[in-house]
């Protein structure tokens, strides 16, 4: 890799998505000063395929590009524009297995309870690339997002200022208030064990279960439910708002962690 060179990783679901308008843009800027863009795979498929290269043909064996960033990384001339990458879970990691060997390249399954010591070593290679695999590589082991206590004194000794703000700013932060997440959580402690049931009831009065959850005595299981009609009402009302207030509307929906 050359000084003038940037590294674009390849990800998965939205930043793999977004990459197809995202790194055309890249490369005309880089294009423009002479800079040079590459591509590197470490979306999880990625991964798994260049775990187990004796398991493919020679020509679907993929280079390990999180292997090749993560000694890059350590040198000063690197620059890696990181996209975002799941922290694969045991069921994303089964899909990804399962799609590749639809799709002919016969990585082996994954072995749940292994039992011996060709599966064992499968197991651990598959542990390597799963959960989040990535970031402690391309940050050389430091993970810790906590703020230094030097710097967290700094901070409060020298408070950034907010500049003055105007009272007669139309800048407000609208929440639902009510049939929400928030304001509909309930928590309960389960007082035997038992078998709950999450189900879905059709417009039609039809009820359909989704799933069951077993729990035990003294468990702490809490639960919030969106209702989608209370959110488009909403929506519609701040929208309005918005207009007849000429100000620019921006919205924030945030239930991946839910």
């Amino acid at each position: 890799m050359g000084e003038s060179t940037i590294i674009y990783t390849l990800t998965d679901e939205a930043p793999m998505l977004a990459t197809f308008s995202f790194l055309p843009v890249i490369e005309a800027f880089a294009g423009a000063a002479d800079v040079e863009v590459q591509t590197r795979d470490i979306s999880l498929a990625g991964r798994v395929l260049a775990a187990f290269p004796e398991a493919l043909d020679p020509d679907q064996r993929i280079s390990d590009d999180l292997a090749e960033l993560g000694e890059l990384v350590t040198r000063p001339e690197a620059n890696v524009i990181k996209l975002p990458n799941i922290s694969a879970s045991i069921p994303q990691l089964k899909a990804t297995i399962d799609e590749l060997r639809a799709k002919g390249l016969l990585v082996p399954e994954y072995p749940d309870e292994p039992s011996t010591d060709d599966e064992r070593s499968i197991k651990a290679r598959y542990d390597k690339v799963k959960g989040s695999a990535v970031n402690p590589v391309l940050r050389e082991g430091n993970s810790d997002r906590r703020a230094p206590a030097s710097v967290k004194a700094y901070a409060r000794s020298h408070p950034h200022s907010m500049g003055a703000w105007s009272p007669d700013s139309k800048t407000r932060v609208a929440t639902m208030g009510a049939d929400d997440f928030r304001n509909n959580e309930q928590s309960v402690t389960v007082a035997a064990r038992d078998t709950l049931r999450v189900e879905l009831v059709a417009d039609g009065g039809e009820t359909t279960v989704l799933k069951e959850l077993p729990v035990i005595a003294g468990e702490v299981v809490d639960a919030t439910v969106l209702h989608v009609a209370a959110l488009d009402r909403f929506l519609a009302e701040q929208l309005a708002a918005a207009k007849a207030d000429d100000v620019l509307f921006s919205i924030h929906l945030k239930a991946t962690m839910m």
